[in-house]
């Protein structure tokens, strides 16, 4: 049996209290967050959800949407959904490539991103490549007063 002295007692009695006001409320929080999740046997579950969140649109997922939004015809349809799943094999490829380092890795998602837009752009009339801009994002300018992470560090950094 282990024996303790009077100081190391009163030691593990402030870690204890110290860190019971933190433990108490995330125990609670847990045991009420399992609990919900128990009583809902159709809930696919918090891992499952949180997976299914952060799930990439599949190749026929985005044909739907460009078909839509650009009126494509079933020839067009087919061309892009094919262009689409290689984009996602050679996607594949690059990242489970050891010898690509991040940097180069970067770079070459970038380029097969570029060479997916020409290749999908070939596929579209006239009328289709204006509406189609799959970069605009990149173009977007922060407002003049929207300050940036950089600002901020030097605002709360002391000199």
């Amino acid at each position: 049996m282990l024996s303790f002295n009077k100081t190391t007692r009163a030691m593990w009695r402030v870690r204890v209290r110290g860190a019971s006001w933190i433990a108490g409320p995330v125990l609670c929080a847990a045991l009420l967050a399992s609990a919900g999740v128990a009583q809902q046997p159709d809930s696919a579950g918090p891992v499952h959800q949180m997976h299914a969140m952060h799930r990439r649109a599949r190749p026929e997922d985005r044909v739907k949407v460009l078909a839509e939004s650009l009126h494509l015809n079933d020839a067009q349809q087919v061309a892009v959904t094919k262009i689409l799943e290689e984009r996602q094999q050679e996607t594949l490829r690059i990242r489970r490539d050891p010898s690509i380092s991040g940097s180069d890795r970067l770079t070459q998602f970038r380029a097969l991103q570029d060479r997916t837009m020409l290749r999908i752009r070939a596929v579209l009339n006239d009328e289709q490549r204006k509406k189609y801009d799959p970069f605009a994002a990149r173009r977007v300018e922060p407002a003049p007063q929207q300050r940036s992470v950089e600002d901020w560090i030097k605002a709360t950094t002391p000199h």
